[in-house]
């Protein structure tokens, strides 16, 4: 199986209002060009607010389908959150790279996407949290990734490299026990409550 990086995001910690509170996250990622280094923490110029929850070894990368952002668009539009028809631009979700060829029930935890210059494998499947409802713009957000599985994936770093936009990779099976479909279904209970 192959696929493609349509784009690469990075982002720097900065405030970031949920409700009454404001945090500092790291979600909101703009596009930058590479080629960008990668390494065993992540990509070159990106920062996570709280290592215990997103980044770190196993969760070094966060990979969505760019096919997703349409669907979260609707949503957003069906909710009235949005003011104006401007498309979700990639990174607006927190992923650093938008993928094109993959999907959440095609790739199993283990996995590796082997790039020209780096090796990443998947680890789990994103879950949803207060700061993405926040972006997001209304609270049952992460309610809609648990139940659409339109999560997006993580990724450590085997083998650090450079990835670009537009480069190809090809996606080598693991023990293909669990899809990150059903990785994320595992974990859906304490979503859904």
């Amino acid at each position: 199986m192959t696929g493609r990086v349509l784009s690469i995001q990075v982002g720097r910690v900065r405030p970031l209002q949920v409700g009454e509170r404001k945090l500092m996250s790291a979600i909101g990622k703009v596009t930058v060009n590479g080629p960008l280094s990668v390494g065993p923490l992540g990509l070159a110029g990106d920062e996570q607010a709280d290592p215990s929850v997103h980044g770190g070894l196993s969760k070094a990368v966060y990979a969505l389908p760019f096919e997703h952002l349409a669907w979260w668009q609707t949503q957003r539009d069906n909710r009235g959150v949005s003011l104006f028809d401007e498309a979700l631009a990639p990174g607006y979700l927190g992923e650093n790279l938008s993928l094109q060829g993959l999907s959440e029930a095609e790739v199993f935890i283990g996995d590796t996407l082997h790039f020209a210059d780096l090796v990443l494998r998947v680890t789990e499947p994103r879950q949803p949290c207060g700061k993405f409802n926040a972006v997001m713009g209304y609270d049952q957000a992460g309610r809609d990734m648990v139940q659409s599985g339109r999560c997006g994936f993580y990724l450590a770093v085997d083998q650090p490299g450079k990835v670009s936009a537009g480069e190809a990779f090809t996606l080598q099976p693991g023990e293909r026990v669990t899809s990150v479909a059903n990785a994320l279904r595992h974990k859906a209970w304490k979503h859904l409550r």
